[in-house]
Formats: C-alpha cells, structure tokens, sequence
C-alpha cells in the first residue's frame, strides 16, 4: 500500500515501473487486469503506451561524469578581473565548457558535451 500525504496527491512513477507494468500487457495479460493490480488507470497506461511507441519513454542507462575538485576558487573580484572565464587549474582548460551558478552561489562548470542525464543527476545531488 502506497500513503500519499502532503501537497502532492498523485503518484510519480518511475520509468522502469512503467516499462515493468508495460511488459506485462506485451506478455499476453489483459490491460484491464493489468491496471487494476498496480492500481493505476487504464488511461495512463494508455499514454504510458503512446510513449513508448514514440520512443520517450526510455530508461537512460546510468554514466560516470568527470568530476574535479579544486582546493579553492578565487574570491567573486578575482573572477570579475578574469571575467569570469577560468579557474587557476582548472581542469576543463581547453574544452568548450559551461559554467551553471546555482542559486546559493554554487559554481558548476562542466564539458560541453555533457549529457542530459547526468547533469540532471549532478543538479540532484548539489540541491540535496
């Protein structure tokens, strides 16, 4: 049994849950059937469906992401003198980088290339 409490009132299915519940309709059960067990409307598995049809609905496969830590950064004058364009030893020097400020004044600068999923993932765990 799943409690919700609070604000939010609907559940956040994760996309291998949907994948999972998906499987069980490709395997020969009834959609009806299939609902009813895991408690979820038949129409949302229907969108559920669309979705995967249309290729957005994908378990990204997890990556590592290079980090580098340096001891520390330059004071917020020192970055305005340099405009802001790098860090001493840094160690993205000479790729195409992206700088992210977050809110609380964290700096993020990671390769350009970086892929969707693992930024949100760093994004994640700096927001705590």
């Amino acid at each position: 049994m799943e409690i919700i409490n609070g604000v939010e009132r609907r559940r956040r299915w994760r996309t291998e849950d949907k994948l999972r519940i998906l499987a069980e309709i490709d395997a020969g059960a009834r959609l009806a059937v299939v609902a009813r067990r895991h408690d979820v409307s038949r129409g949302l598995i229907w969108q559920w469906r669309d979705a995967q049809r249309r290729g957005r609905l994908v378990v990204e496969t997890p990556s590592f992401v290079p980090v580098h830590v340096v001891s520390a950064l330059p004071g917020a004058e020192a970055m305005e003198r340099v405009g802001g364009a790098s860090c001493p030893g840094d160690a993205l020097e000479g790729e195409r980088s992206v700088e992210i400020v977050l809110p609380d004044g964290t700096r993020l600068r990671v390769a350009e290339n970086i892929g969707a999923a693992a930024l949100r993932r760093l994004l994640l765990v700096l927001r705590g």
